[in-house]
């Protein structure tokens, strides 16, 4: 399933979201306009290598752009090619700006920068030997996944799938989207041997369960778990007017209820 919109509404503008958005496509527009062995160079001077992060690697001189700490907040803003920045910047899209509005801006850059971090660190102590370099957003966003997973449970979500040689659509609820992508990831792990390239699906695992957790100080007291969305501050919940939302699939105001990889595990 490849999710297309929900229709959940939000009450903030989505400032950080966008500007993630943003910062990611820039940054990879930075990544394709390298020579070849430059790409390669920046992908091990700014992505998070478990080797160098616990001190078991270092690495030359000239790939040593920034502390290894820091490569676990640089790694979050490249990506591996199109198809891996696309499909992170929709996940982002989908499901960012709700979370976004239900932490506030600067609390939500916190806790994606957070979820990104365990996210890496997860994938990194599952095999802190590799000198594998890891980038992409996948486990920040994972973290945002877990987190709409437990506050807009039943919200819905507009999905395409493939029927054979058809595609059609379904507006399926997002506890079924997002838990299908967080059972996946467990088994994509165990068919996945450890030490090579690829995905690394440990980082999308704990950068999801890291927004689980971390989802409960950092949400506003208008949002209960386990929801559907917030109600305008001061108005009861049996069908008074609602405030003005801001929604990304264009239906202001609804209700939610009703190519080849390169080297080095893509997150």
């Amino acid at each position: 399933m490849i999710p297309l919109h929900d229709d959940n509404p939000t009450h903030r503008f989505p400032a950080v979201t966008i500007g993630l958005i943003a910062a990611c496509t820039l940054v990879f527009l930075w990544q394709i306009s390298l020579p070849p062995g430059a790409a390669e160079r920046a992908v091990y001077s700014y992505g998070v290598i478990p080797a160098v992060l616990f001190g078991e690697a270092r690495l030359a001189s000239e790939l040593a752009v920034v502390p290894a700490a820091l490569s676990v907040l640089t790694s979050m803003f490249m990506h591996g090619g199109w198809m891996h920045l696309i499909g992170n910047m929709l996940y982002l899209w989908i499901f960012g700006n709700n979370i976004e509005d239900a932490t506030g801006h600067v609390r939500f850059a916190i806790f994606y920068l957070l979820c990104g971090a365990a996210a890496a660190l997860a994938q990194s102590l599952q095999d802190p030997a590799s000198t594998v370099p890891m980038i992409g957003a996948s486990g920040a966003i994972g973290g945002v996944l877990g987190a709409y997973a437990l506050l807009f449970p039943r919200a819905h979500v507009l999905v395409l799938v493939p029927i054979g040689f058809f595609i059609t659509t379904l507006r399926v609820p997002a506890l079924l989207v997002l838990g299908l992508w967080f059972v996946l990831q467990f088994v994509q792990s165990a068919m996945t041997p450890t030490g090579g390239g690829g995905v690394a699906y440990w980082a999308h695992i704990g950068g999801f369960l890291a927004g689980l957790a971390l989802i409960f100080p950092f949400k506003g007291k208008g949002f209960p778990l386990f929801g559907g969305g917030r109600r305008p501050v001061g108005r009861p919940a049996g069908g008074a007017r609602k405030s003005r939302t801001v929604q990304k699939s264009g239906h202001r105001g609804r209700s939610p209820w009703g190519g080849t990889r390169r080297r080095g595990p893509w997150d």
